[in-house]
C-alpha cells in the first residue's frame, strides 16, 4: 500500500514526515511558502496515521516513504522532519544517503534514543487513559504535553484534531500491526542538516537537536534552538519557522 500524501508544486522535491501525534495536515502553513518557493512538496501520512490505515503486518516507516518516492518518481529529496518525521529522516538518511539531498529536522526523535525516565512517565500515561477508554483524556494529555506557551488555540485545536484521527486509526488495527525498527549508522549521514530544537520542549527532545552535530559525523549540522518553542514550532510560530526552513533549503538546496 502506497502511504496516502499530497503533491504540490514543481521543482526539486521536499518531502515532509509529520510527528507521531500528528498527520501531514501538521504542515498546512508550510507547503504554500515552499511551492512559492519553487519545490515539488509531498505530504504524506505514515501508516495508522490520517489517510494511511495500519496493515495486518509490521511495516517500516522509512521503508515506505522511499517506495512513495519511487512511486513520484523522486530519485533525490530534502526531507523536513518533525518529531518522529525526524526520526524517520534520519533513518532515511543513514540507509539511502543517496536519496537524501538535506534534512530540516524539528524537535526530532533519533533511532536508537533511549527514552528518558521523563518521556517514559507521559508514555504510560497516555497508555493507562488509553487502556482505561479516556480516549479524550489521552488526547488532551498530548495537546497539553507537546505544545509551548506561544501557541494559540488554532494550534491546539489542530493538535487536537490529528492526534484524535490517530488514535481512531490505531486502536482499531488489525493483529499484527506494529513497527518493524531497523538499527542504522548516523554517520552515514551526508546530507547538510539543520537541526531546530525548542527550549520548551521535553528535554528529550533538546538533548538530541544538541547532539546531532557530534552524531552526524559525516554531515555538516547546525543546530538551532528556539527559546520560547515547545515541540511543535511550526504550528506555534509558523511564519517564524517556515522561513527558517525554506531559507536554510534555498542555501543548501537551492530551487533554480
Amino acid at each position: 500500500m502506497t502511504l496516502a500524501h499530497g503533491v504540490t508544486g514543481d521543482g526539486p522535491a521536499v518531502v515532509l514526515l509529520h510527528s507521531g501525534v500528528c498527520d501531514r495536515r501538521m504542515w498546512e502553513r508550510q507547503v504554500p511558502a515552499l511551492v512559492a518557493a519553487g519545490y515539488r512538496v509531498v505530504a504524506c501520512d505514515f501508516r495508522g496515521f490520517g489517510e494511511s490505515p495500519l496493515p495486518g503486518e509490521r511495516h517500516n516507516d522509512a521503508e515506505d516513504v522511499v517506495e512513495l518516492m519511487d512511486v513520484l518518481g523522486i530519485g533525490r529529496a530534502a526531507l523536513v522532519g518533525s518529531s518522529y518525521g525526524g526520526h524517520v529522516s534520519l533513518e532515511i538518511a543513514a540507509r539511502r544517503p543517496e536519496r537524501v539531498a538535506a534534512l530540516a529536522l524539528l524537535c526530532p526523535g533519533q533511532p536508537g534514543h533511549e527514552p528518558s525516565a521523563e518521556l517514559r512517565a507521559i508514555g504510560e500515561r497516555e497508555d493507562a487513559l488509553l487502556e482505561a477508554g479516556e480516549i479524550a483524556a489521552a488526547v488532551e494529555l498530548n495537546v497539553e504535553t507537546w505544545l509551548g506557551p506561544d501557541a494559540g488555540e488554532e494550534a491546539r485545536a489542530a493538535v487536537r484534531t490529528m492526534q484524535q484521527r490517530a488514535f481512531d486509526v490505531q486502536l482499531a488495527a488489525p493483529e499484527g500491526a506494529g513497527r518493524r525498527e531497523v538499527a542504522v549508522d548516523l554517520s552515514a549521514v551526508g546530507a547538510p542538516c539543520l537541526a531546530v530544537s525548542g527550549g520548551q520542549d521535553v528535554t528529550d527532545f533538546r538533548e538530541i537537536g544538541a547532539r546531532l552535530p557530534k552524531l552526524l559525523t559525516g554531515a555538516d549540522v547546525r543546530h538551532v534552538e528556539l527559546p520560547w518553542a515547545g515541540h511543535f514550532p511550526g504550528l506555534e510560530r509558523p511564519e517564524e519557522v517556515t522561513e527558517l526552513v525554506t531559507g536554510f533549503l534555498r542555501e543548501t538546496y537551492p530551487a533554480v
